[in-house]
Order: C-alpha cells, then structure tokens, then sequence
C-alpha cells in the first residue's frame, strides 16, 4: 500500500514510524540515499534533501571515473537536489519502524531534472507518448539465484565454491521451492504489503534459481516496483542469512538470469495494440510499434545488456535470445508475441538480463517503439521454428559492440539527447576499460603451465 502524507504524520505521531528512507535510483538501477528520523523528515526534508553529484557518474565499485561531462574532480564534485516524489511514499515491512520514498534528482540551481538520472530518462519518453495520448503499461520479471551461504560468508571465501539452496532443476518445482519458502514467502508477502502488486514466486530453470513476477502497470510504477523489488530481495534474503545475486551468468555451466519485458500501448482505459480483426490480434500501431523495437534493437541493446558479464548469457539452448527477431509464443526469439488473440496481446523483449536498470531499459524500448511510429515501419512476418539456427539480426556479441551501436545511434540521440547517450556510453567504456587491464583467473589456470 502507498501512503499519503498524513498518514506518515500519524504513524509518526504513533511511534510505528521513526526512520525515512529518501531513495534516489543510480545509474545501476540501485536505491541509494539516506536515512532520515521521521520527525526531520516531515518538518523540512520532504521538500528535499541533497546528495553528491558524484552518486550519478560510478560504477558499481562506487569508484569515480573520469571522463564524464556532468561532474569530475575538475568540477569539484558539487550537489544534486534529492526532491521526494511524495506519490512513492510506502512502508517498508521488512524493516522495523520504516517506510521508504523514491526522490527525483535535480540540479541544484534550476531546480530541473538532471536528464540522465534514470527515472528522468524514463519520463522524457513518457512525455513523447503522452503527446500523442498514449499510456505505456509495462511489466518486468525478475529472475535471480539464491545461494546456500551468506554474502559475507561467499565474499571472504573470494566468490568461490558457490553453491544454490537447491541441487537441482526446480522450474515450476514446487516441492523444492517449499524448502525455499522461509525466504521466498517473506520476500512475496513484504512486497504485498509494500504495495508493489506481486503476483507469484516460481522455481526457474536452474538449480536455486528464482522468478518473481509483478502484476503490469503503468510504466513508471513498473520500474520502480523492479526496483523496489530487487532491493528487497537482496535485504530479505540477507536477513535469512542466504545470499542471492542478478548477475545474469554466474556460472559458465549454468543457465543465465534474464528480466523480460512485456510491453503495450493504451489509450483511455483501453489497449491499442488489439485489433480483433487481424489474425493474430494485433493493431497497425502495434505492428508499427514492434518494428520499431526489432530495428533499433542493436542501438538500445547496451540498456539491457549493460556490463561485461551481460553477453556471457547470450548462447544457444539456453532460453536467452542470439537474434533479434519476432515470433508467436516462441521463447528461443529475441521477441516474443504474447496474448494472440486477444485483448492481452503485447509483445515481450527476452533480450535483457537481470542486470538490467528498468528505467533506462524501459525508456530505450519507449524511445524505439515510438521511432516506428513515426517512421510508419512496416513489421517484417513472424520467424517460425527455432531462432538459435539462423544468423541473421544478431544480438551485439559484446559490450564493446553494444557500446559501438549506441554511440552511433541517431534515433537515440534524437529521442535522450547527446549528453545522456554520451553519458552511458561512457558508462560502458569505463566497463570495458575495467575489465581489460584485470587478468582473469580462467587466463591464469589455462595459459600458467602451459603457454
């Protein structure tokens, strides 16, 4: 449930609240902030808080590259206005005491949004769609592992020796995943009671691996129930002593974690993409909409896919997409159509992984839906049969081939702008920068005798 204002003062005023949660999401799709005691909280910090400028140009070291135009050692390291979004004011369940506010982050001095915070990157598209009088109802699912040890006890025995909660394949399982449900039931009724609309838990296609899905909803709301969401995972997991992780391949012989998309465009109440008379359901807008998403593809793939160890997932058989194509209820695609027939066809992106930060990943997908309208785009027929076999519309193989399409991508420029393009690509650069000056302990064990 969400909470008004006044209700905060009550609960205060009562002694069930003492702590604020004042949350801004970083570029990693993390809560970060601050922790207020309620009583400050709703005499002044409710109008805003502030935070370092820095919070927007990391890693997720928290290190602080260079490179960026928004801030740097040169600039000093200045401060963003954290401006609570009073509507996202909601309890925190499983923590004593707590309720929590997501916050816009603005410039200090204009009082405007800063455009590549996450959440401002998401509503600029938002407001393209709403021009036209369109409404972006959206949702996302969240797969993750869940692991035997703690995060502190996997951290001092250096990542090593992972083991999940279960030994073996437990998709749709139930049996194993009641052995799981002194985390995953917390983790579903919290979230209930959280007001994030949670409709069910299952056991993925892996050994300890979990899906959460959340009802569809506005797209603003739907990514910040993601966000929300993964963060409670991580803190009820952690609170039960167990560790979980979203790094979309953990290990080479496992399968990989994804966040699908599902996606459609309403009007009034009512969805446009259905059109009773076409043979599988779908409207000209639709049509012209997902055409959109398959050409541009390339160009967004780094929101989806934003780190080193994103393509690591991309493989054969494995349930995540190579290609970039469509097809009917056909999971081995890049894209699959959801709901023929019927009122609830959308289309759902399969290409993103659990890494991914909704908001910007959302917004990409926004920003080329809406390209095919403009560009009135013609949808190419669905692919029928196994997507793995082909070689045609490929999925950029790497970060540095993501990062390459989006630098050189006009339509997102055209639909962001430079600077947040640049900053992301940056983003990406310093990734990639990263990794390639570490030497691997794979390269050590194969090339250490024998090269």
């Amino acid at each position: 449930m969400s909470l008004s204002f006044e209700e905060l003062k009550s609960q205060i005023a009562s002694g069930e609240v003492d702590t604020v949660l004042a949350c801004l999401v970083d570029m990693q799709g993390r809560l970060l902030g601050k922790r207020f005691h309620a009583g400050h909280f709703v005499s002044s910090a409710w109008e805003e808080t502030h935070c370092c400028n820095y919070l927007l140009a990391t890693d997720l070291e928290m290190a602080t590259p260079d490179g960026y135009a928004s801030t740097s050692w040169q600039s000093g390291y200045g401060d963003y206005v954290m401006k609570p979004d009073l509507s996202t004011l909601r309890p925190v369940p499983w923590l004593e005491g707590t309720v929590m506010v997501l916050c816009d982050v603005l410039d200090h001095h204009t009082h405007k949004d800063i455009p590549h915070s996450p959440r401002a990157v998401l509503k600029k598209q938002l407001k393209r769609l709403a021009a036209m009088g369109y409404d972006a109802m959206m949702a996302t699912e969240l797969e993750f592992f869940l692991f035997e040890k703690s995060f502190d006890e996997i951290r001092k025995d250096k990542f090593r020796d992972l083991e999940p909660i279960s030994g073996y394949n437990e998709d749709y399982h139930i049996l194993q995943t009641t052995k799981e449900e002194h985390v995953m039931r917390p983790i579903r009724n919290h979230l209930w009671n959280a007001g994030i609309p949670i409709e069910n838990s299952k056991g993925e296609a892996e050994a300890g691996q979990e899906e959460l899905n959340i009802k569809y909803a506005a797209a603003l709301d739907t990514a910040d129930y993601h966000t929300i969401a993964k963060h409670a995972v991580k803190e009820i997991a952690w609170q039960q002593g167990h560790a979980v992780t979203f790094l979309p391949k953990w290990h080479h012989d496992r399968v990989g974690s994804s966040s699908h998309v599902h996606q459609s465009l309403w009007q009034d109440g009512k969805p446009l993409f259905f059109d009773e008379t076409d043979a599988l359901g779908m409207s000209e807008l639709m049509k012209a909409y997902m055409a959109g998403l398959l050409k541009y593809a390339p160009d967004y793939t780094y929101f989806l896919a934003p780190y080193i160890n994103s393509y690591k997932r991309f493989q054969k058989g494995t349930f995540a997409p190579t290609r970039t194509i469509w097809s009917v209820d056909n999971r081995t695609a890049g894209f699959r159509l959801c709901g023929d027939g019927t009122k609830a066809v959308r289309v759902e992106c399969r290409v993103g992984g659990s890494d991914l930060n909704p908001y910007l990943a959302m917004a990409a997908q926004i920003a080329a839906g809406l390209a095919g309208l403009e560009e009135n785009l013609a949808l190419d027929p669905p692919f029928s049969g196994d997507a793995y076999e082909g070689d045609s519309g490929m999925i950029p193989q790497t970060l540095r081939d993501a990062r390459k399409m989006l630098t050189s991508s006009k339509m997102l420029r055209a639909a962001m702008g430079d600077d947040v393009v640049d900053h992301y690509a940056r983003a990406a650069e310093w990734e990639i920068e990263e990794f390639d000056r570490i030497v691997t302990d794979y390269e050590v064990a194969r090339g250490f005798e024998r090269a």
